[in-house]
Formats: structure tokens, sequence, C-alpha cells
């Protein structure tokens, strides 16, 4: 009898040594999230970067409970001789990102736009600031990206037939914007608009990679997002437009038109409507 006391008790102290395998991990400080998607034309900031033709995108970001976080994004471009002779895009962000309590965050960081295989002044710095808060089911966004004299910027070629150059020189860009956003109650669609505000060089700079191709100008967007129920797909429609005037745009041959022979000529900052389909992890 008492032997058998013994061993209970011994068989008690151990399983309480033991580890509950059967407790939940605690929770990672960092989440992971990304997304992959085609769309129609790749348009940044009004003006398409594919040639007025389909792009494939996608990017991943980690976030640490603390509020910073890291990223990636990249996307085909159009090519042609464009961005030093890249055909791609990939940009690394880094930022902080904080509620400011009552709906309002505030997010501050920095792209690095890089163009792989091209010329190597093509490559950019950006630091941004965007406001948000969230009024019920509508959410409202301002920002400010501004991107300090750097040579991808610059204005290398006075003129449409570029006779006369500035290598090397170096220019600053400022962009402004406003998004606004919303879900329609009991269905999944949500509406959306976007209206920019540009200043920088007005040409493309070295290789058509000027973020402000045409100095001064006005960029907006009016669309939809339908996300598909069981499905982390969301199917997207825009309208696309800017007030880059035809007489900027003739300024600016060859670099601001279609190269590909089905469309050649036409501009790539006229308005159009762009379709994407994208899927978020």
């Amino acid at each position: 009898m008492f032997m058998n006391y013994k061993i209970a008790c011994a068989a008690l102290a151990l399983m309480s040594s033991v580890p509950a395998f059967a407790q939940e991990e605690p929770a990672s400080p960092v989440t992971v999230t990304g997304s992959v998607g085609l769309t129609t034309d790749y348009r940044f900031r009004g003006v398409s970067q594919s040639d007025r033709g389909m792009a494939i995108q996608g990017g991943i970001t980690a976030t640490h409970e603390s509020g910073f976080y890291v990223g990636t994004w990249g996307s085909n471009l159009g090519g042609w001789g464009r961005f030093g002779g890249a055909n791609m895009e990939l940009d690394l962000i880094a930022g902080y990102s904080a509620s400011l309590g009552e709906g309002t965050t505030v997010d501050v960081g920095l792209t690095w736009y890089m163009y792989p295989s091209g010329a190597d002044e093509t490559d950019f710095a950006e630091p941004y600031i965007k406001l948000s808060h969230q009024f019920g089911p509508v959410k409202g966004l301002v920002g400010v990206a501004y991107a300090p004299k750097q040579e991808a910027l610059g204005k290398w070629c006075s003129d449409a037939a570029c006779t006369v150059f500035d290598p090397g020189d170096k220019e600053d860009n400022l962009y402004l914007w406003a998004d606004i956003s919303g879900s329609i109650p009991d269905t999944p669609v949500s509406l959306k608009a976007h209206l920019g505000w540009s200043n920088g060089n007005s040409g493309l700079g070295p290789n058509g990679t000027s973020v402000a191709p045409t100095g001064k100008y006005l960029d907006w967007l009016v669309g939809a997002d339908v996300a598909i129920p069981g499905t982390p797909l969301t199917a997207s429609v825009a309208y696309i437009d800017t007030d880059i005037a035809r007489v900027e745009e003739e300024y600016l041959r060859p670099n601001f038109m279609v190269n590909d022979s089905k469309d050649f000529g036409k501009s790539i900052a006229r308005g159009t409507v762009v379709f994407s389909l994208t899927a978020a992890f």
C-alpha cells in the first residue's frame, strides 16, 4: 500500500514537470503578408510603366508588432530602352506605422526604386509620410512623398531632340496625394478614388525614370474592388487619367509614346480603364 502511494506521487510529480504541449504556441511578433496579381496596365502616378501592356506584380511585407516593417514589391516594365534598359522594377520598402488613437494611423518610411540590369543612375530613394483615418466604413488617406535631388530624377536632356545634354544633373521630386475608399454594406464591393499632384523636372530623366514626367501635373483614379467570396482573390477595375497635355506629350517623344507595333505612337499618359486580379496571402 505504501509502495503504491509512493509510485502515485512520483507519477504525479513527473506529469507536473512535463510541458503542456496541448497549449497554443505564443503568437509570433512578426506578421508576414503579401500579394501577387495581374493587371492590364501598370500605371504609376497616372503614367503607364508597361507600355500600356499587361504586367505581373507581387510583393511581400514583414511587420513587427512594434510597428516597424520591411518589404519588397516588383513589376515588369515596358522596356524598349527606358529605365536604363531594365525590364523590371524592384522596390525595397522600410518604415514605421503607429496608431494615434480614434481610428487615426501615421506611416513613415522610405522606398528605394531599383531597375535591375539597368543603368546605375536610374535607381533612386523616396521618403514618404502617410496619415489615414477611418470614418466608419470609409477610410481617408493623405500622403507626401519627397525624393531629394538625385541623378535618376535629373533633366539630362534639355529639349525634345536631345541636342543639349547635362549628364549628371540632379533634380528632386514632390508628390502629394489623397485617397478615399469604402465598402458598400452587405456586398463584397468597395469603391475607391485617388487624386495626386506631381512637381518635378520637365522631362523623363535619364532613360525615362523620372517619376514626374512633365514637371507639374495631376493624376486621378476612380474605381471599384470586388472580393471574390471564399477565395483570397480581389477583382478590380479603375479609370486612370492625367492632365498632361498633348503638347507636353510631343515634347517628350520618344520616351513618352508606346513603342510596340500594336499601339505605336499612343500616349502612355492618357486616360484608360485598367483591370486587375490580385491574390492576397
